[in-house]
């Protein structure tokens, strides 16, 4: 058995801060991308001004703040791998296709079972501040 001089994967890339820059504003611009093109994204932004004004006002606990923004951003999360799905699917084809079409459903229900998770632990952190008021 021959011992590499160096410990390397192939096509392994080492470390550099100029790769991380590159890496962090190709995010940034998928992020704009999806913020100007995508409407359901337009549609979870403004649910969480709500629950984050819904938190200020009932003035919710810490462990329920660090629920509440880790359930919105695997919601936004995953509406951006939905949108990254998408973008491959109409890439690939441009004529309909039934595994594009199952691609772009299950992309589009993965997003949406994240949305009712996050409406149901909404539910569960607002609903009895909003019943206390009445």
């Amino acid at each position: 058995m021959r011992v590499e001089k160096e410990n390397k994967v192939k096509g392994h890339k080492n470390f550099s801060l100029k790769r991380q820059i590159n890496s962090a504003k190709n995010a940034f611009n998928g992020l704009i991308y999806a913020y100007f093109n995508e409407q359901s994204l337009w549609l979870h932004g403004l649910g969480t001004i709500l629950a984050i004004i819904l938190g200020l006002i009932f003035k919710i606990s810490f462990i329920k703040w660090a629920i509440l923004i880790i359930a919105l951003m695997v919601v936004l999360s995953v509406e951006l791998l939905n949108t990254a799905i998408e973008a491959t699917v109409d890439l690939v084809t441009n004529e309909f296709h039934p595994l594009a079409k199952i691609a772009k459903d299950c992309g589009g229900a993965a997003t949406f079972v994240a949305t009712i998770v996050l409406l149901v632990i909404c539910g569960f952190i607002f609903i009895p501040d909003i019943m206390a008021l009445f």
